[in-house]
């Protein structure tokens, strides 16, 4: 019966459905950033596990804010120095993602379908523990940018496979006109029109 409600869920609660979308979406756009980090074979595992380990941060943050934010606070009252540098922390992290929009977007889209997938699930009333939320929401997140970075690849290898045509190519399939009767052409483009002759009575 619980294996049941589990195959069910997505059909009662819809949003799970749009997070995993999100996350295809995510996955496939991952594979382009804006400094160019893909492309190079050595850093793009480095840049994957970046940007997993960005998406797991938004969950946990997303379906436990209460507890972390007491946390939080609780470390900031022990010391005025721990204040200081989680204050310095905050600012400059947050002025990167200022910096880099598209990545500050991601991060909001994610969140806010973590935050609906929490309000669809409140709706049919079911409220499991956080961390069992967090740990499930995760996991559709991964799976689902899995699939879009798969996706990704396998269109880029296939797009490799198949080059451009090149300017040579596309020059030699063009239709060549000989030089003679490219001569004839201008030729006669530079003739003036003969005037008629006046008629004589």
């Amino acid at each position: 019966m619980r294996v049941l409600s589990l195959l069910l869920l997505p059909l009662r609660a819809p949003m799970l459905l749009l997070l995993a979308a999100v996350s295809v979406y995510l996955g496939l756009h991952w594979l382009d950033p804006q400094d160019g980090l893909s492309s190079a074979h050595h850093l793009a595992p480095l840049f994957w596990s970046a940007q997993c380990a960005q998406a797991l941060l938004v969950v946990v943050c997303c379906c436990m804010p209460d507890l972390l934010l007491r946390r939080f606070s609780v470390m900031l009252a022990a010391s005025r120095v721990v204040t200081l540098v989680a204050t310095l922390l905050l600012v400059t992290i947050g002025g990167l993602y200022l910096l880099h929009l598209e990545v500050l977007s991601n991060v909001l889209i994610l969140a806010a379908s973590v935050l609906l997938v929490r309000l669809d699930l409140l709706r049919i009333r079911l409220v499991p523990p956080p961390p069992v939320l967090a740990l499930m929401l995760a996991v559709v997140v991964l799976i689902g940018a899995n699939l879009g970075h798969r996706l990704g690849t396998s269109q880029s290898s296939v797009d490799a496979v198949v080059p451009s045509p090149s300017a040579a190519e596309v020059q030699r399939a063009r239709p060549q006109v000989s030089t003679g009767r490219r001569m004839s052409l201008l030729g006669r483009a530079k003739v003036p029109p003969q005037q008629a002759a006046p008629q004589t009575r």
